[in-house]
């Protein structure tokens, strides 16, 4: 005969099953729902397939085209003094069939893979500004390098803030 407590133990562990189940079913909707990945999206708006043979530090692409832009500590907030600069990206973009390369990067506080999500994050952000501007979505992918290829060697706020950025690729 099973104690209480052995009853007890099966049924809580019954409905830890059915919740874990219930939450997996949810979840199995919800990407069958959007169709694409977390990945896939930035900002609702769905990343293109990626252009072969094109890639930030490639032959193939112009990164003095643009002036960077440049974040806070920790930011992903575009600085109004900066809208000017996207403001012209966003206005070549509109016109062009030119595939845009937008990389994010941080300065060296932080963790390897903080910096990278950080980075990704400031990318994503110019990304959403150019698409509020008009700039089509189909031509624009976004990257993180986060730490990596300062603009500054330097260790000290002048040239974290140099280094906090987001740079334009594109392609030739």
């Amino acid at each position: 005969m099973k104690t209480s407590l052995q009853l007890l133990t099966r049924a809580a562990l019954c409905g830890v099953l059915v919740l874990s189940l219930d939450a997996c079913s949810l979840f199995h909707k919800k990407k069958q729902y959007t169709g694409v990945s977390d990945n896939d999206m930035v900002g609702g708006t769905p990343l293109p397939e990626r252009q072969e043979g094109v890639n930030f530090m490639g032959a193939n692409v112009d990164r003095s085209r643009f002036s960077p832009v440049h974040f806070g500590f920790d930011s992903t907030t575009i600085e109004p003094g900066d809208t000017a600069k996207l403001n012209e990206v966003a206005s070549f973009m509109k016109h062009s069939d030119k595939q845009l390369i937008i990389a994010g990067f941080t300065d060296e506080r932080g963790t390897a893979e903080y910096n990278r999500g950080l980075g990704e994050r400031r990318a994503q952000a110019v990304r959403a500004y150019l698409l509020e501007k008009g700039a089509n979505s189909a031509n624009i992918q976004t990257t993180s390098f986060g730490a990596e290829m300062p603009a500054s060697e330097g260790h000290d706020e002048a040239a974290w803030a140099k280094n906090r950025r987001a740079e334009f690729g594109v392609t030739k």
